[in-house]
C-alpha cells in the first residue's frame, strides 16, 4: 500500500480527535470577562492537547513523506498511535470535568507516554519495511529529543501525586522543545531531492 493512504487515514482521525476536544470545551455562563475564569482551566488544557495532536501530527507527515510504502505492520504501527492520540479527548474531558488534579492530571501524561511509544514503534516498523538505509532509516538518528520525552512523560505521571501542576509544567516544556518540527525527515529529503 502506498502512504499516502495512510496519512489521508490518519489526517481525518487527528480532524476528528481535534474537533471532539474543541466541542468539549464549555460556553461561559455570561458575556462579561468574569465569565471566562471558571473556563481558563479546561481551556489551557486544551491549548495544551491541541499542540500535543498537532506536533504528533506534524511529524508523523514529516516522517511519512520519507516513505513509499507501508505494510500490515505499519498499519498497526499507526493504528496503535491513533489510539493514543484518540484518548487525548478523553483525558481534556476529565481535566474540565474535575480540574486539575492528580489522577486526571497523571493519566493526560500516561497517554503522552504511549503516544510518544507508539510513534516509535511506528518508526521502527516504517524502518523495517524500507531498510535500515531508506530515508527514515537515515532521518531517525540519534532519537536523543525522544529520549528527553518519554523521560519527561514518565517523570511527570508520578509527579502528579505530588502536584499536578508540576506534571503540567514538565508537559508544556516537552511541547516546546517540539513546536519546531522535527526537521530530520526534512533535510533528508531534501538531500534526496
Amino acid at each position: 500500500m502506498k502512504a499516502e493512504r495512510l496519512c489521508a487515514f490518519t489526517d481525518g482521525v487527528v480532524a476528528i480527535a481535534i474537533t471532539i476536544m474543541v466541542l468539549e470545551l464549555p460556553i461561559p455562563e455570561g458575556t462579561d470577562l468574569s465569565s471566562l475564569k471558571p473556563v481558563l482551566p479546561l481551556f489551557g488544557a486544551y491549548v495544551l492537547a491541541f499542540v500535543n495532536v498537532g506536533i504528533f501530527w506534524t511529524n508523523h507527515h514529516h516522517m511519512l513523506q520519507a516513505v513509499k510504502h507501508v505494510d500490515g505492520p505499519v498499519l498497526w504501527a499507526n493504528n496503535l498511535l491513533l489510539f493514543w492520540l484518540t484518548l487525548i479527548p478523553f483525558v481534556i474531558r476529565w481535566i474540565g470535568e474535575k480540574g486539575i488534579t492528580s489522577l486526571p492530571a497523571a493519566a493526560y501524561g500516561g497517554v503522552l507516554l504511549m503516544a510518544a511509544l507508539s510513534y516509535i514503534v511506528l518508526e521502527r516498523a516504517l524502518i523495517r519495511v524500507e531498510g535500515e538505509d531508506s530515508q527514515v532509516g537515515a532521518a531517525v538518528g540519534s532519537k536523543l529529543k525522544e529520549w528527553v520525552s518519554l523521560t519527561g512523560y514518565a517523570s511527570a505521571v508520578p509527579l502528579a501525586f505530588v502536584s499536578p501542576y508540576i506534571s503540567i509544567a514538565i508537559y508544556a516544556a516537552v511541547s516546546a522543545m517540539w513546536l519546531i518540527p522535527d526537521r530530520r525527515f526534512e533535510r533528508r529529503l531534501n538531500l534526496q531531492g
